[in-house]
């Protein structure tokens, strides 16, 4: 594969599952104490790619659940938010500022808070009561952080008998990183094709749904967008037909990220709507892959970690062949805002 390392990508990825014994640990000493709801904060990325862990406990568990922007939390005075609260942060440099700064609002409200950094020592590391750290940078943090915030919630799902099968499902996921390799592989061919003739597009609409909804508005805000600096609109497929299907045109690019899971149908009325009406339409279908060693009940949760691996080979060949490196920014961590 073009400008890939495998053993640093197996090393990063065998690393998130490997979390599996500092969260089980976490997790027990937090339902010891006990808690009534759970806050999933952060900001930009970090906090989009918590998307995947609130769809998945809003239809399996009956916990309390809510996704917060950080910068926006620590201004709304949340009513749920109390000395009953788990709070989970997520910042890959660990110095977000809007993070540190609700970690520490719900710190002094004496809520637990638990930190997924990519580097300890960190702001958010040592402030969070509980850190979990996995070394990854923006080439491999989706799918670290996805796979560590299910482990989370799965845990949690089964701490309160709501997912006996985690440790099923735990076990099959050692084989992740070279079922994502496989992946990566199968998708390079293409992604260098999709590269190539959308090099000059300057403007793109990406739909997800469900628990692929997050990768979609991820993809297209902070890598199309932050990093290759394409106006790209994020739709969710429920949305489609209330406005969005109004831009389609012949020429324009449609990209359709499909999942496995029960929102699929969503997308195929988005896709055989597309097909009629562009020319420009690009689908990327997990259930395309063939995820060795993963039971097909697990698959659908797997749907937002095969897109983000997958989607990673796209990004490889656009920063070459556009002379954009993933890397360049005007304003992001560039000036005071």
């Amino acid at each position: 594969m073009f400008n890939f390392d495998r053993d640093r990508y197996k090393t990063i990825q065998g690393g998130a599952v490997a979390c599996r014994g500092q969260i089980d640990q976490a997790l027990e000493e937090v339902t010891t104490r006990g808690f009534t709801n759970l806050f999933l904060i952060g900001s930009g990325g970090a906090g989009i790619l918590m998307s995947p862990v609130e769809y998945v406990l809003r239809t399996h568990s009956t916990l309390p659940v809510y996704r917060e922007i950080a910068a926006e939390f620590v201004t709304m005075d949340h009513k749920h938010l109390n000395e009953r609260s788990l709070v989970v942060l997520a910042s890959l440099s660990g110095t977000t500022r809007e993070t540190v700064e609700a970690a520490q609002y719900c710190k002094d409200r004496g809520a637990v808070t638990i930190g997924f950094t990519g580097k300890g020592g960190t702001p958010l590391a040592e402030l969070a009561d509980y850190s979990i750290v996995n070394f990854a940078e923006d080439d491999t943090s989706c799918e670290s952080f996805f796979i560590q915030f299910y482990l989370l919630a799965f845990r949690i799902m089964y701490n309160r008998g709501e997912f006996p099968d985690y440790d099923r499902l735990v076990a099959e996921w050692e084989r992740l990183p070279e079922a994502l390799l496989d992946v990566k592989e199968r998708t390079e061919a293409r992604a260098k094709a999709f590269a190539g003739r959308y090099r000059n597009e300057d403007y793109h609409m990406m739909v997800g749904s469900g628990n692929t909804w997050g990768e979609a508005y991820y993809y297209a805000m902070c890598i199309l967008e932050e990093m290759q600096w394409i106006k790209t609109r994020p739709v969710h497929a429920s949305d489609f037909f209330h406005g969005a299907l109004e831009l389609i045109e012949k020429d324009m690019s449609l990209i359709l990220l499909k999942g496995e899971d029960e929102t699929r149908p969503l997308m195929d009325r988005v896709e055989r709507f597309a097909k009629s009406y562009t020319d420009e339409l690009t689908v990327f279908d997990t259930a395309d892959y063939e995820l060795a060693g993963i039971s097909p009940a697990y698959r659908k949760y797997l749907s937002p970690v095969v897109a983000a691996a997958l989607l990673e080979r796209v990004s490889c060949h656009l920063e070459h062949v556009r002379n954009h490196p993933l890397t360049t920014r005007r304003y992001y961590r560039r000036v005071q805002y």
